[in-house]
This record gives C-alpha cells, sequence and structure tokens, in this order.
C-alpha cells in the first residue's frame, strides 16, 4: 500500500511517500480502508520531532481520518465490515489503510462526507472535552475564545454556543470576525484594532 512514511524529523522535508506493507490487524483492532485524512497541527509537530508523542522512525503520521472498515479483528463486537467511520489513529493515518482499537473508532453517518469526518474527531473532540467534561461549561456563563477562527477555536465556539454560554471570540481580522460571528459568538473582537481589556471588562 502507498503511505506518508516520516524517516527524519525535519518537517516536510523528512516525509515521503512510498509503498509499504499493510499493518497487521490483532485482536480488538479494525482495519481501515482510508478514503480522507485529516492534517492538524500536531502533525506538523509529530514530524518535527517537536510534538509530546514522539514515535520511533520510521513511521506513518495522520492523526484521524475517515473510510470504511474492510476487516475487524477477534473481540470486535460494536463495529463490522463495511461501516463508514472515522478514527483517531494517533500515528498511521496518512496511509491507504490504517488498523486502530475499536475503542477509538467510531460510525458516522451516510450524509456526513468522509473529507468532512476526517477533520472532526480531533478539533471537536479537543473543545469538547475541555468545555463540558473538564470545565463544566453552563448555560449562562461567560466563554472566552481566544484564536477563535482557528481550528479548534471555531469547535469552541460552537459547542460554547450549543451549551448556552455567552461566548466571546478574539480574531486577527475583520474577516475572520465574521466567520466566528456566523460561528455562534455574541461577541467577537480584532486584537489588532480594538482593546481587549476594555471591551471584555
Amino acid at each position: 500500500m502507498d503511505a506518508v512514511v516520516c524517516r527524519s524529523l525535519n518537517g516536510l522535508d523528512g516525509i515521503e511517500v512510498t509503498s509499504v506493507d499493510p499493518p497487521a490487524l490483532g485482536a480488538g483492532q479494525v482495519r481501515v480502508k482510508v478514503f480522507a485524512a485529516g492534517v492538524n497541527f500536531a502533525d506538523l509537530l509529530i514530524i518535527s520531532g517537536k510534538y509530546q508523542v514522539k514515535p520511533d522512525l520510521p513511521f506513518i503520521p495522520g492523526l484521524e481520518v475517515s473510510g470504511e472498515i474492510i476487516e475487524v479483528g477477534q473481540q470486535v463486537s460494536r463495529l463490522r465490515v463495511g461501516q463508514r467511520v472515522a478514527a483517531l489513529t494517533g500515528v498511521g493515518g496518512y496511509a491507504q489503510e490504517v488498523v486502530c482499537s475499536q475503542d477509538t473508532v467510531i460510525p458516522i453517518p451516510d450524509v456526513m462526507p468522509f473529507a468532512e469526518a476526517a477533520g472532526f474527531l480531533v478539533a471537536y473532540g479537543t473543545s469538547h472535552i475541555g468545555l463540558v467534561h473538564r470545565a463544566g461549561l453552563r448555560e449562562g456563563e461567560t466563554l472566552l475564545v481566544h484564536g477563535a477562527s482557528g481550528g479548534v477555536g471555531l469547535t469552541a465556539v460552537e459547542i460554547g454556543a450549543l451549551c448556552g454560554a455567552r461566548v466571546i471570540g478574539t480574531v486577527g481580522s475583520e474577516e475572520k470576525k465574521a466567520v466566528v460571528l456566523e460561528k455562534g459568538a455574541e461577541a467577537v473582537i480584532n486584537y489588532r484594532t480594538e482593546d481587549f481589556r476594555t471591551r471584555t471588562l
């Protein structure tokens, strides 16, 4: 199968597309035919040796994918061959096939495009865990999202609004301001032209 392989921790200069053997399938794992893969800031950090996870070289980067299950291992009970899924892979996602623990795979609806599903888990998962599970965000509270126009920032704005919080976002341009307002922020501050302290206090 074809895959992006990181052979040295030199960013984009350290990767190449090459042919590799498909990974072995173990108990509790599924094999996914990859239709789309997310590209996250963490993916760029990991191929530069600047991420908290440091896999042994060579490795296949790629934190999240979407595709179709083509094989299931022993002890897999809730997933089946032919199912459309998104998966957190950690590494291994930039390949034609990836093997993942069933615990990191979720079914996706038929109406969700694979490209959208591939970029869903890391950004939305980060915001959901941080805001709902860790912070316990409640209706009526105020949520300030710095960098509100980035991938995780936009998901934080959406989740905050869905929780009933008053969401304030910060951005660096007027164009980004409109996007953040559209996603559910009640107020957006352009930190290049407005005084952040005056607007928030």
